[in-house]
């Protein structure tokens, strides 16, 4: 896109009209009961979620299933897709056949009519063996058009959309801009009215996944006169429409990535998703069941990696000893088992409760991402340093030396991506911390808000006396001890501890919100640190809800669930103790002055003794 087809920018929005926008997107009403949200207000509702939701076994996806795993064993060769960086036609035209882009669209419209549970089990079955194969299907159908479609689209819409998606036709969704991340008052593309009631589209979006062969593209755009954001149907075909640039990433080598422009692009009335004004919020909401896709392909990942190492950790003698037998190595062993235990009762609980309806699944569904990124990451990590130098050998040269062809370097470089993908681990966060203070902004938010003048803040002092009266003292009462939650056996003193630090991690939002005030949301680590608290207490609660659901089904690993289940919450009780601890002892504001002082280039002097970085020489693209 040469620079006289650029969209003009614009000042940048302020920090409050920022805030605004995201505000305005916002689900603000529960309508339904969410576990995670009563957690974080101190109320241990475990009834919302036990028992462990049980997944339905119907023949017809038991068939599917094992159809698309002798697909993948067969066909998809994980080392050549990353080698040569692109997807074998024969591959996408398999996947076309099995109706594996229909998944998640209902039969009437042509597609397989998988619930949410399926679906994901489908996705931990692909992370498992290819993560390029896994973001071309999960771009297509966890956050592609079928997705957005299926809840905002009109009957029309669906009617002549959805049967060409099932069929193979491949979606993106373009959201992110060259100079905008996750800041939606910012974004410049532009959707300007016709005469005629139509729209024209003008702008750029980067990292569309899928960009480069999708058929149909769901575009968020801005009018504007009411710089309100929308979503469009757009048709990738039509005059205007240009893939600019395919993106080159670490890993996911044939990830189908790319910078797009639209130039005059003229868009039928007919082709608005939803109403004007709804964008963002189509966005927000398509991502809330679409990141459950992404916690069950990282568990699929996890579940190789321990594979692996089980597999080195006997075969490898070191002093005498496989290495599996040292205690450095079997702690971390017995840390990479328990936690993906955890990765995957986290994954499945939320995918479950996705498709139980009556659920509210946003809090659960980010949760369910922030973990199992996070917590994948530390498995893959520590299978590579497990396997030492043929870990970050490469298959191919492993290959060619008469060693067995293990891609776990492949694996790391992949998985990285995680973290970021639909969501960083930042703006997760930031999401759950505002969710988490949700009520108490809703009742005492008048007194921090800048915005509302002294006789507002007065008026609003009854409301907040009335519910703290009630709602602070029994934060401290509560029965979390012996007998409560017996049925657990073992576990039920994890259960029980949950039960407890669910009311301190309440109390402890409250006195931040007291001791801050306003300057709260800039506070951002301490809001993390209770946002890590909530994920642990939950991961410990889907935990010991899997295992206690084994038990009672006369499963034949239910002791292994339990020593599992038990492991971990040892480990992750004492991580919550440690982020209380953390909450008012720690070393923040004295960091937070060291950026500072380094973005003012106060430390510039560590940085000699280099050579000239090429992105800083004149001409260079910025």
């Amino acid at each position: 896109m040469g620079p006289e087809n650029k969209p003009v920018a614009t000042a940048k929005p302020s920090e409050r009209e920022a805030i605004e926008v995201a505000e305005a997107a916002r689900e603000k009403e529960w309508r339904s009961p969410s576990f995670l949200k009563e957690l974080f207000l101190g109320s241990y509702r475990i009834d919302l979620i036990h028992p462990f939701p049980p997944m339905e076994d119907r023949p017809e996806f038991r068939e599917f299933y094992d159809k698309m795993k002798r697909f993948l064993e067969t066909a998809v060769r994980p080392a050549e897709i990353d080698a040569t960086g692109e997807y074998p036609q024969e591959v996408v035209d398999g996947l076309r056949r099995l109706g594996a882009f229909g998944m998640k669209i209902p039969k009437e419209y042509g597609g397989l009519g998988f619930t949410q549970a399926e679906y994901d089990k489908v996705m931990k079955l692909l992370g498992s063996h290819d993560a390029n194969v896994t973001a071309l299907l999960s771009a297509h159908q966890s956050i592609g058009a079928p997705q957005p479609l299926k809840i905002f689209g009109t009957d029309e819409q669906k009617k002549k959309y959805l049967p060409r998606l099932a069929a193979g036709a491949v979606s993106a969704f373009a959201l992110t801009e060259p100079n905008v991340g996750s800041d939606p008052a910012s974004m410049e593309t532009t959707a300007e009215r016709t005469p005629e009631g139509d729209y024209l589209l003008n702008g750029e979006k980067l990292w569309a996944t899928n960009a480069t062969f999708a058929e149909l593209i769901v575009v968020i755009a801005r009018h504007p006169d009411s710089r309100k954001l929308s979503a469009f149907i757009v048709e990738t075909s039509w005059p205007g429409v240009k893939v600019e640039k395919r993106c080159r990433f670490m890993g996911l080598k044939a990830i189908a990535n790319a910078l797009m422009s639209f130039k005059n692009v003229r868009v039928p009335k007919e082709n608005l998703m939803g109403q004007e004004g709804q964008g963002l919020k189509i966005a927000l909401v398509t991502l809330n069941t679409g990141r459950l896709a992404l916690p069950a392909s990282c568990a699929g990942i996890a579940k190789v990696a321990l594979r692996i190492v089980r597999d080195w950790a006997n075969e490898r003698v070191q002093w005498g000893r496989p290495v599996g037998r040292h205690e450095a190595i079997a702690t971390r062993i017995a840390d990479m088992a328990s936690h993906l235990f955890a990765m995957e009762a986290v994954a499945d609980l939320g995918s479950r409760l996705a498709g139980r309806g009556g659920y509210d699944i946003r809090l659960e569904a980010a949760a369910a991402k922030e973990f199992n990124s996070f917590t994948g990451w530390q498995i893959i990590d520590d299978a590579m340093q497990i396997r030492g130098g043929r870990g970050y050998e490469t298959e191919q040269s492993l290959a060619e030396r008469g060693d067995r062809p293990i891609g776990l370097e492949r694996m790391m470089r992949d998985f990285r991506i995680n973290r970021i993908f639909e969501g960083s681990s930042e703006i997760m966060h930031l999401f759950m911390a505002r969710e988490a203070v949700d009520r108490h902004l809703e009742v005492a938010g008048a007194l921090i808000d800048p915005k509302k003048g002294a006789m507002q803040k007065l008026l609003a002092l009854p409301k907040m006396f009335g519910f703290y009266a009630i709602w602070y003292p029994t934060r401290w009462l509560g029965w979390g001890w012996w007998p409560s939650y017996a049925e657990f056996g073992r576990l039920a003193r994890h259960v029980r501890f949950a039960a407890r630090h669910s009311r301190r991690l309440a109390r402890a939002t409250f006195h931040g919100m007291m001791v801050h005030g306003g300057r709260l949301q800039h506070r951002q680590g301490f809001l993390f640190r209770l946002v890590d608290i909530g994920l642990d207490l939950y991961a410990m609660t889907a935990a010991a809800l899997r295992a206690k659901a084994m038990r009672d089904e006369g499963h034949p690993e239910w002791r292994g669930a339990e020593e599992l289940a038990d492991v971990f919450c040892r480990t992750a009780r004492r991580r919550v103790r440690q982020r209380f601890a953390e909450l008012w002892c720690n070393d923040d504001a004295r960091k937070a002055a060291l950026a500072r002082g380094v973005l003012e280039g106060k430390y510039g002097w560590l940085e000699e003794g280099t050579t000239t970085p090429t992105w800083t020489k004149e001409g260079q693209p910025k």
